[in-house]
């Protein structure tokens, strides 16, 4: 996602024309289209264009209304996020059962852990798919919902009408149990977060860490990563490794593996709310001025691009020591040779020619 574009996406059937008139809306009033991208899922057509509207010759609202009304008539849903609309960061909780993953970002928010300085970041809402987290949002003083039909499936129009209402910006989906239709995911799409027990790409979808015990694994690990609409498929963000130890059970594993879904977890959405990531053909990057080109150490210093300078400065500190893969001890305990056509020694000594004898 880049933060000084404007993002506009179109969901709904796959209209004929839609394309072409949506564009020639936006080319009309000054608007240059820098990406587009389509998709079908289920039977639901989505649309993201990232625009320089610095152009614009219209006014906003002009722009927003035209759009809108083009959306009636084709029967689609248009949004609209100009950069200035994302300077507040409004994150909802979507939960299940399992406390950790979402304690510790509530903890973080009443801590000022999710960002720091001045930037205007809430956790407004938590909502379930199942009533058992109620306890736990109530504690800290957070509206909870449960969507769920009492089963765990959850009413996604109610759903998306919440995340309307509370204006929500992030969906994080901290240790939520279900699949989110393309219903959900294209209206927020680079903007929900999601957490997964495994190293992806290996052991995704359920059971991850049985899936790992039965594979015999002596490495494990977490994943957060954005989500798309192929099963735990969305680019990386970063991961965490634990150690397995012989005839481990999978409690043993559980027990190892959710103190690091919580803090990878966290690690995600502090870098996304800080904006010190972005999302290009499939992979995420840590932006320029927030890393080095190996992406493994991050400038504390580092302002970001017009428009999002105060997400920037109020994350420098937040993101300083950030860990998107293995912990600094451990990359130093890696061997850096042997490799492949690199002689162990610098003046390899020949081979003693074999006697007569």
């Amino acid at each position: 996602m880049t933060r000084d574009l404007t993002e506009i996406t179109v969901i709904g059937g796959d209209e004929t024309g839609l394309i072409a008139r949506t564009t020639t809306v936006l080319f009309e009033r000054g608007v240059n289209i820098e990406d587009l991208d389509q998709a079908v899922r289920e039977g639901v057509f989505r649309m993201t264009m990232r625009v320089d509207a610095t152009g614009l010759e219209t006014s906003r609202d002009e722009l927003r209304r035209t759009l809108a009304d083009l959306g009636r008539e084709l029967d689609v849903e248009v949004q609209v996020r100009f950069p200035s609309d994302r300077t507040a960061r409004r994150v909802a909780l979507l939960v299940t059962k399992e406390t950790h993953a979402p304690e510790e970002l509530l903890e973080a928010e009443a801590n000022g852990e999710l960002v720091d300085g001045d930037a205007d970041v809430e956790i407004p809402v938590v909502i379930g798919n199942r009533g058992d987290l109620r306890g736990l949002a109530e504690r800290y003083d957070k509206p909870f919902y449960d969507v769920g039909d009492g089963n765990g499936s959850p009413d996604e129009d109610r759903l998306l009408d919440l995340l309307a209402e509370y204006d929500v910006d992030l969906v994080v989906l901290a240790r939520y149990m279900r699949i989110l239709s393309p219903e959900v995911v294209f209206r927020y799409e680079g903007r929900i977060i999601n957490v997964h027990p495994s190293l992806l790409p290996a052991f995704p979808g359920a059971q991850a860490y049985r899936q790992a015990k039965e594979a015999g694994v002596r490495i494990a690990g977490v994943t957060a990563h954005y989500v798309t609409t192929d099963l735990d498929q969305g680019p990386t963000i970063a991961q965490r490794a634990f150690d397995v130890p012989d005839g481990a059970d999978v409690e043993t594993i559980k027990r190892r593996g959710q103190p690091l879904e919580a803090e990878v977890l966290l690690e995600a959405v502090r870098l996304h709310l800080a904006d010190a990531v972005t999302i290009h053909k499939g992979r995420v990057h840590l932006r320029s001025e927030f890393g080095s080109e190996s992406g493994d150490e991050v400038d504390a210093g580092a302002t970001t691009t017009a428009g999002s300078t105060t997400a920037a400065n109020a994350g420098a500190d937040t993101i300083a020591d950030v860990q998107l893969g293995l912990p600094e001890p451990a990359r130093e305990a890696n061997p850096e040779s042997p490799v492949d056509g690199e002689p162990l020694a610098e003046d390899p000594v020949d081979a003693p020619t074999p006697s007569d004898d």
